[in-house]
Parts: C-alpha cells; structure tokens; sequence
C-alpha cells in the first residue's frame, strides 16, 4: 500500500490506518455494542498482515480497553506506527466519560496509555476533543512537555477547528489533524484542510464510510435492529430518517460505480477521501478481519476525475432530497 508524509513529521503513514473506536465494546457510553476480543486482535493482525502500518486508538474506546486489544496485538512485532489520544476522563464503574484537559490529568493519561499499550513512545498523541475550549493550550503545553521528555514523538489534535490549532502553534507545532470527513460530512472542505495545508499539518480523516452507513451493506431494517448501546442507533443523525432514506439512496447509485472496478462501496467511499491531497490517510475501523479484508483495497485505488465528478452530482442530489 502507498503511503505518505504525515506533515513536517518523518512518520510515513500507509493511506489507510485502522481504526479501533468499535473495539473497545458497548459497556460505556459512547460503544458499539457487543464485540469479541479475539475477533478484535484477529483484525488488527490482519491489517498488519494486509501492509497497514499503523493504527489509531483512544483511551476513551471502552475506558481503556480499546488500548488494551492494541497492546496485547502488537506485542512482538516492531515497525507498527501507534497513534492515541488524550483529554477523556472516567470514573470505575460508570459507563460516563466526559471532558478533561487539566495538565495533571493529561500527565497521568499518557502513563495509562504506555502502559496499556506496552510501548516506551507514543508515536503520535492527540488531544480527543478541544473540550473545554478555554484549557486547549493548558493541555498541548503538557503535549509538548512530553515530546521534549521523549514520551511521545509528535504531538497532534483531533476535531479541531482552523482557529484553534492557530492558537496551539504558538506554543508547539502541531503535527496532525483528525477530522471527520465523508461524503456526507464535508465540513473540513470549508477552511480546515486548507490551514493544513498551508501549515504543513498531517490530516488524517475518520469516519470515511460514515459509521458504516456508507459501506453498502446497511439497510433500514438493519439500522432499527442496532443494540441499544450503539451509538450510532441514538446519535448519529445520519442514521436517522430523512437522512437515513436519502443516504440509502446514494449508497444504491455510489454501488454501480463501485462495481465497474470490482470494488464494495465502502472502499469507493474511503477512496473518494483520499483524492484530497491534503488528506494523508484515513481510519478505516474493522470489528473482525474479513472486514478488515473487503476495505483495505481503497489504499491504492485512485478514482478517476470524471467519476468524482459523477459522485458530485449524486451528492448534489442527496442535498436536494432533504432539502
């Protein structure tokens, strides 16, 4: 798989990363429902397996646990690029997390995290959210104390606006964005990976298949049957009529593309994020190996221009529908 420059950082991402945010189970507020350890470890062994050289992950998925599935993953193999996150706290026993950015609380997390990922250096650490916005610069001082202390290699951010990274620049230089992105979140169009670029800062996407209502194999009927502790069931609007009718239709009209290349949806859907040459890399998440296997093609598949332009117009459409 191809890979590319994360920014002004020497990390060569492979376009493709794998996401464990579903990993980490359905026990605390924000889960995916149930899912099995060992199909977890068999996904990322695979992804490994399939070229990718690199995975994201958060304290936050599952409290801990998401970082756990990792540590026990990699152990023993070397080379594997680890990015996690910092900025969620919780208590032991509730299924809560919320917002932290003291200094205190993002020293102690990132020992958390080493340990259990049972690596000496974080590759990439980001802060999860700019929540609360006033101790963003109270959090990337720490960030930047723990790249000078050799606990992490770069320091990075994740769903933060153009103007709030400008802020952190004047403190440390900020290695990489991670922004939602899809064909049915294009927010980042606006003036995020524009200051990216202009500032040499890595943009690595998530959420390229939306969740995976973009992946061609969602129906309605499917998204009703959700377990109650998925997220996606009672939060994600896309899931959600009129979106949910409107996107079920582009995914019908995005399956004929996909198909002339032999390829699923989904890959067309994390493909289509790629074709921005601001955009690094995207998290693909995948909750067993063979999901792992059906998406791991769109690391090297460059859609054609008159084919954007034909996803244009459905996207155009979409927008008219709910209109």
């Amino acid at each position: 798989m191809q890979t590319r420059k994360l920014g002004f950082t020497d990390l060569n991402l492979t376009t493709i990363g794998f996401g464990t945010y579903a990993l980490g189970g359905g026990d605390w507020q924000w889960g995916w429902g149930p899912q099995d350890d060992a199909d977890s470890i068999a996904a990322i062994q695979t992804a490994l397996e399939l070229g990718i050289n690199w995975i994201d992950t958060a304290p936050a998925y599952g409290q801990g646990h998401a970082e756990e599935i990792v540590g026990q993953a990699i152990k023993g193999r070397d080379g594997v690029i680890i990015a996690t996150k910092c900025g969620i706290a919780w208590e032991a026993g509730s299924p809560k997390v919320w917002n932290h950015l003291k200094a205190d609380h993002i020293r102690r997390e990132v020992e958390q995290s080493l340990r259990r990922l049972k690596i000496d250096v974080i590759d990439l650490y980001q802060i999860h959210w700019p929540v609360p916005d006033e101790d963003i610069e109270e959090a990337w001082g720490v960030v930047a104390e723990l790249v000078k202390a050799g606990k992490v290699r770069y320091g990075g951010v994740s769903n933060f606006s153009a103007a709030q990274m400008k802020r952190l620049q004047a403190i440390h230089p900020v290695a990489s964005n991670q922004p939602p992105y899809s064909m049915v979140e294009r927010l980042i169009e606006v003036e995020n990976l524009a200051f990216c670029a202009a500032n040499n800062i890595g943009v690595v996407v998530y959420g390229p298949m939306e969740s995976g209502l973009l992946t061609g194999k969602f129906t309605a009927a499917r998204v009703a049957s959700l377990p109650d502790n998925d997220w996606r069931k009672n939060f994600n609007v896309q899931f959600r009529q009129p979106n949910l009718k409107a996107n079920m239709a582009l995914v019908d009209n995005l399956r004929l593309i996909a198909e002339r290349h032999g390829k699923s949806v989904g890959e067309l859907a994390i493909a289509w994020t790629l074709r921005r040459p601001e955009v690094t890399a995207a998290i693909v998440g995948g909750r067993s190996a063979a999901q792992i296997e059906g998406t791991v093609g769109a690391g090297d598949w460059v859609i054609a221009p008159e084919e954007i332009t034909e996803i244009e117009a459905l996207l155009v459409e979409r927008e008219g529908a709910l209109a």
